[in-house]
């Protein structure tokens, strides 16, 4: 797995802000990502999920 730097990874956003967007429930983004259609990123010793906005829009403009 590549790493790649915090300022490559572009505007994060949580689980909340996502289902938001999607106009979801976030257990249903949760869901998602663990089914590895939208890809996630895990942060702090919680293991707290971040998502990229670049991948929310290709998995919008995937599932129009």
């Amino acid at each position: 797995m590549a790493t790649m730097a915090v300022s490559e990874l572009g505007p994060m956003l949580t689980a909340s802000e996502v289902a938001e967007m999607l106009h979801l429930h976030v257990n249903t983004v949760k869901r998602l990502g663990d089914r590895g259609e939208l890809p996630f990123y895990r942060v702090c010793k919680r293991g707290d999920r971040r998502f990229r906005l670049d991948d929310v829009m290709a998995f919008l403009a995937r599932n129009r």
